[in-house]
């Protein structure tokens, strides 16, 4: 009894040091050769930082997000505080005026009592200016990678369904697809900007989102829905016939059988094109945001490249440690995500 017990103990020790131990002895040493050779290394901004330099420098971008919101903390207090203050006055006027003795000193207090609400409305439209944070670029890079993505993957899945079911509708859009998934997300840009610029012409004060925004997530859509609509077709092509005669003899309806067949057997196939595209997206996001100067990541990097101080380098190491952190666990997210919805897993 013990014996088992000891030997599942230790594959599991060993286990934990193959998958934990050797990436972390691996980062080690590649910690300790970026120190050596930073000295060696000199540029026009100074010598390469290390990675001491940029951990500094990741620290000063998390105080100064604390001191942006603590800042952000302290306008809201006042303004909420002023703007109450106005509508204790509009209340006090109005008091005044229900127990005014004339007509015109009651219209004058209704007046003044106006003229308070609307000041009070006023103060309480004020918003908090101020450059965004560090982790204010980050939250705008992924709420645009996610609406691209989801853009893409609403277009890819049916249209990979019907590529992998029909070989007519596969003949008519392959060479379509095999035209524009080279595309680079270079080319793509100008031309999603100047058609966003011509075709959403909403008011900004009413736009539900802004033209960087726009531009920005259709480059995503743009250049990640290929390895989804391929994987897709692919999958769906590759359903035993079985299954798709047992669909028939039932007499399943064309949606039916979609749903209960054809998704559920190619669903390793178009996580397999989900986690392609989700990377590929997140790639060409910060492309796109550098290129556009829309705001994100991609837009710190270009302005600490412009900015030519001597913790230009640092910052922008910062981005693609960052970056890369980010891809990862996006990665990761969506291995969980298959691991919950297939029976079948999920490779690691």
């Amino acid at each position: 009894m013990v014996a088992p017990l000891l030997e599942r103990a230790l594959g599991m020790g060993r286990k934990a040091v193959f998958q934990v131990g050797v990436p972390l002895v691996a980062f080690v040493v590649f910690l300790i050769a970026w120190t050596a050779v930073s000295d060696r290394i000199v540029t026009k901004y100074g010598s390469l930082p290390k990675p001491t330099d940029v951990f500094r420098e990741w620290t000063l971008l998390v105080a100064d997000h604390q001191e942006t919101r603590a800042a952000e903390r302290r306008f809201v207090a006042e303004r909420d505080a002023e703007a109450a203050e106005q509508a204790s006055y509009a209340a006090i006027a109005r008091a005044k005026a229900g127990v005014a003795k004339s007509d015109a000193e009651r219209a004058a207090l209704e007046a003044r009592a106006k003229e308070f609400e609307a000041q009070a409305a006023v103060v309480a439209r004020r918003k908090f200016s101020a450059s965004p944070t560090y982790f204010d670029q980050i939250a705008t890079s992924l709420k645009t990678v996610f609406a691209g993505f989801l853009v893409a993957t609403l277009l890819a899945i049916p249209i990979g369904i019907l590529c992998g079911s029909s070989r007519v509708f596969h003949a008519a859009v392959s060479p379509m697809v095999q035209i524009f998934k080279p595309v680079s997300p270079l080319a793509w840009l100008p031309i999603v900007m100047i058609l966003v610029g011509a075709l959403y012409t909403t008011d900004p004060a009413e736009a539900w989102f802004e033209k960087s925004f726009l531009s920005s997530a259709l480059t995503v859509a743009l250049c990640s829905l290929w390895p989804t609509l391929v994987n897709t077709a692919i999958g769906v092509g590759s359903i035993e016939k079985d299954h798709l005669n047992v669909a028939r003899v039932l007499n399943l309806g064309w949606a039916t059988r979609v749903r209960k067949i054809v998704i559920p057997s190619a669903l390793p196939y178009i996580f397999a094109g989900l986690r392609i595209s989700l990377g590929v997206g997140w790639m060409v996001l910060i492309a796109a945001e550098m290129l556009a100067q829309n705001p994100g990541l991609g837009k710190f990097v270009w302005d600490m490249f412009q900015n030519g101080s001597s913790a230009t380098l640092a910052r922008i190491m910062v981005a693609v440690f960052t970056i890369g952190v980010i891809g990862f666990l996006l990665d990761r997210a969506m291995v969980f995500v298959q691991r919950a919805v297939s029976h079948q897993g999920a490779p690691a």
